[in-house]
């Protein structure tokens, strides 16, 4: 990490998204343990693509521990080829060169960005956080969603990761309408890195535009994020909270993640219990790749359960 990065992380007390990643796969085990005991004992393994533990680190423990099926779920719940993807294409160059071939059998729960739980569980940090403003302004308040962006070659290549987020997004406020609620909304898109063109308007320029119209209560909701970490606790809660000082929004609050949310653990638990009764290797969209992919490991699944 830059020392700038270094920094970010200090000033939030260190990234929670191993501690809460680890609890949501122990709660969903033991919940799977309960309702579904045809296939237990279960047990949550967790790695990241570019931190500790790594792919070949959950792998040697699976190895060790002899287990013969798997289950490889992506915990972004929309699909990209950045994200779940790329951490696709990293565990079978890992089973591989592991030599683990025919050691496991594997099928993917690729995405899932419409599950009502999922909803549901957005929607109760909403509620949650609402309450945090006056009731006589609660109306007032208008919604970000805050999605990390992706660049627009990705987007131009067909990458579903854009629709999904907002078909998300458009689920979340139709619940949210139907219990009552009426607040206008934005999707918006963080995180940008370099200087090649991102999926706009970014969630920066949002707050600005929205303080220059004269909002003056915001509500941002980190969407695609499961857990919180250092996008939503630093950018979104540091960052983006002096930005919006600045452009004269005097209430500006942000939804925690789905972190320890027990609706969020139902949607877990829910979505594997499922993914187990209906004997597929994947979603049938998982086999789809964007415009000229030409690239061998996209797509794949070695050794597939059914």
């Amino acid at each position: 990490r830059s020392p700038k990065v270094q920094k970010q992380y200090e000033e939030i007390g260190g990234s929670p998204i191993r501690k809460w990643t680890e609890y949501q796969g122990e709660e969903l085990a033991k919940m799977l343990d309960k309702v579904r005991p045809e296939s237990a004992p279960h047990k949550s393994y967790v790695c990241f693509r570019y931190a500790h533990p790594l792919t070949e680190e959950a792998l040697t423990k699976m190895k060790a521990d002899g287990v013969e099926r798997a289950i490889a779920f992506s915990q972004f719940p929309h699909w990209s080829c950045t994200t779940t993807g790329s951490s696709m294409n990293e565990l079978w160059r890992q089973v591989k060169s592991m030599g683990m071939e025919n050691d496991i059998k594997w099928s993917l729960i690729d995405r899932w960005p419409l599950h009502p739980k999922f909803i549901d569980s957005v929607v109760g940090r909403m509620a949650e956080k609402m309450k945090e403003f006056d009731e006589s302004s609660q109306g007032k308040v208008v919604v970000v969603f805050s999605a990390h962006s992706v660049p627009m070659k990705v987007v131009a290549k067909g990458d579903v990761y854009v629709n999904e987020v907002s078909a998300t997004c458009k689920a979340i406020m139709e619940k949210w309408e139907a219990v009552g609620n009426k607040n206008k909304h934005i999707v918006a898109w963080q995180s940008k890195v370099g200087f090649m063109p991102w999926m706009v308007p970014s969630t920066e320029d949002t707050i600005k535009s929205l303080g220059k119209k004269g909002a003056k209560h915001v509500l941002v909701v980190p969407i695609a994020f499961t857990t919180d970490h250092i996008e939503t606790l630093y950018e979104i809660g540091i960052e983006y909270a002096e930005e919006a000082e600045e452009a004269g929004i005097t209430n500006f609050k942000f939804t925690e993640g789905l972190n320890d949310s027990p609706m969020f653990i139902d949607a877990l638990t829910d979505i594997v219990s499922k993914h187990l009764d209906e004997e597929t290797n994947h979603s049938v969209q998982y086999s789809q790749k964007c415009l000229n992919c030409q690239k061998p490991m996209c797509r794949q699944i070695i050794n597939p359960a059914f």
